[in-house]
């Protein structure tokens, strides 16, 4: 029988900033997720962001590259920002999880995006709780499911809570602040013509509430 992973708790230096989170974060052996992934995608952006967007796990261009949406999934995000008017070097970007899961395609082996499990999730959580800590944002913007049921609970529904604006606090952390949920990227690409661009419109708009919950904070 395979000995239970402890979760990154172990790997998590207390206090550190976003460098000394990131330096640490490499060499985490938390969940069995390392074993397969290239290397661990940890969070970039402005380590003084009043807004932090959140992920589900990094995709096979991610884990080569090493950096959180730098893929498909990152070129609409960036398409939908900049219709918000959202400029995404004044954000932090992350995800819940942070090794690439995936399966081998059956033809040409093929790295297909597998959804991380709950348990995961939980694994990975004290990263992205100790990231949220070291920036204290003013509002968290959950992109998908996984994302945000790891920051509200499994209860939560994007399907039907999506840009509700709701309070965020985690337990043995300073962060309080606003979440707000929406669809992940991936989840428009998915579409083609008028299905498509509904969804992208959709997701603009959630992001333009995003903004428009920020600047009501000041």
């Amino acid at each position: 029988m395979t000995p239970r992973q402890p979760g990154a708790e172990a790997w998590v230096p207390e206090g550190g900033d976003i460098d000394r989170l990131r330096e640490a974060a490499r060499t985490c052996e938390g969940c069995e997720l390392y074993r397969e992934a290239t290397q661990t995608v940890f969070g970039e952006g402005d380590e003084h962001a009043r807004v932090v967007l959140v992920g589900e796990q990094p995709g096979d261009v991610e884990d080569r590259e090493g950096e959180p949406f730098a893929g498909p999934s990152g070129r609409l995000l960036d398409q939908a920002l900049e219709e918000a008017g959202i400029d995404r070097s004044r954000l932090y970007v992350t995800n819940a999880v942070k090794h690439f899961k995936f399966e081998r395609a059956e033809r040409g082996g093929r790295r297909l995006h597998k959804k991380p499990a709950r348990s995961e999730v939980v694994a990975c959580h004290p990263w992205l709780r100790a990231e949220l800590d070291a920036i204290r944002p003013a509002l968290v913007v959950a992109l998908g499911a996984t994302a945000a049921q790891s920051l509200m609970g499994p209860a939560f529904r994007v399907s039907t809570q999506r840009g509700e604006v709701y309070d965020l606090e985690l337990e043995g952390t300073e962060v309080q602040c606003a979440f707000l949920a929406t669809v992940h990227p991936s989840a428009v690409i998915r579409l083609h013509g008028d299905d498509r661009a509904e969804a992208l419109a959709r997701l603009v708009d959630d992001l333009r509430k995003a903004a428009e919950t920020v600047e009501a904070a000041h």
